[in-house]
């Protein structure tokens, strides 16, 4: 297996003076850590790493104190936590960091499977935050076909050892990144975004903590849990996500007590990474800073 190298992959990395690695457990975390005022803690998505917050962690650190780190099996961050990559699992890592790094976030933000994690951390009593805010988040089970498919693919590939070394030989070889990203989120990031996420998928550990996490997502029990949220709560989506559809993000909102939805017309999964400036702006008007 390879894993991404701070010294090469990393070399150039978004906000990197922001960085640091912190020993938690059985965890060797990357972690961003930005700004002053009250605590936002940033949650990725599957397959992502800090690379995603590069444009809106700057802006957010303008009012607050943002935490960034890249989750067990992406990004830089290596070791894997009790429970493996389920979501119990990686919420009680992520809490365990925060108690390391001896912060209690204000304000949960996560995009897509992120979300879930951020919402499991407060359902199970890991953080006590005045909001949470999802991006396009993954918080009911998707309807249709992809439901079936895509956990079937994930737990496919998760029981094939070769797999992570072949879908990064695939990464690494020809072919237009960008208009992947495009095809499988609705989203036109920057150039530089393109190259972050392929340089992650050319490297077989990134890939295989993407695969392992999706194998072990259990979205139909949890979305049995998240009525239970009783904190303010909300959910933005871009409208031209190809990912989650704007109905699972309804479904989730039916479910949250004191939720609202936000949406981003012509913007995709990737909506923070194509508008920073507007969702950093959602984000403080919804926290009261503006």
């Amino acid at each position: 297996m390879s894993a991404p190298r701070w010294s090469v992959e990393g070399r150039d990395w978004p906000n990197r003076a922001a960085s640091r690695f912190v020993e938690s457990g059985r965890i060797r975390w990357h972690v961003q850590q930005m700004g002053a005022g009250p605590v936002v803690l940033l949650l990725h998505g599957t397959g992502a790493a800090t690379h995603s917050w590069r444009g809106l962690l700057p802006l957010l650190a303008e009012r607050f104190t943002v935490v960034a780190p890249d989750l067990p099996g992406h990004g830089f961050t290596t070791g894997r936590p009790v429970g493996g990559l389920a979501m119990p699992a990686m919420a009680r890592a992520v809490g365990d960091l925060l108690g390391t790094l001896g912060v209690a976030p204000d304000f949960v933000v996560g995009h897509s499977a992120g979300a879930a994690i951020g919402v499991r951390m407060v359902l199970d009593g890991l953080v006590r935050p005045r909001g949470v805010i999802g991006l396009n988040p993954a918080l009911t089970p998707f309807p249709g076909l992809a439901a079936q498919l895509f956990p079937t693919l994930a737990r496919m590939l998760f029981v094939n050892p070769f797999a992570p070394h072949i879908v990064a030989a695939m990464v690494r070889g020809p072919g237009d990144a960008s208009a992947y990203v495009k095809r499988a989120t609705g989203s036109r990031i920057d150039s530089a975004g393109v190259d972050f996420y392929r340089r992650l998928f050319a490297t077989s550990d990134h890939v295989a903590g993407a695969i392992t996490m999706m194998a072990a997502w259990d979205l139909d029990t949890f979305a049995r849990d998240v009525p239970r949220l009783r904190v303010p709560t909300l959910l933005v989506h871009g409208a031209a996500d190809s990912a989650i559809p704007l109905a699972s993000v309804k479904a989730a909102a039916a479910l949250i007590p004191d939720s609202r939805i936000e949406v981003l017309p012509g913007l995709g999964h990737l909506a923070h990474e194509e508008k920073p400036a507007e969702v950093a702006a959602l984000i403080a008007g919804f926290a009261g800073k503006e």
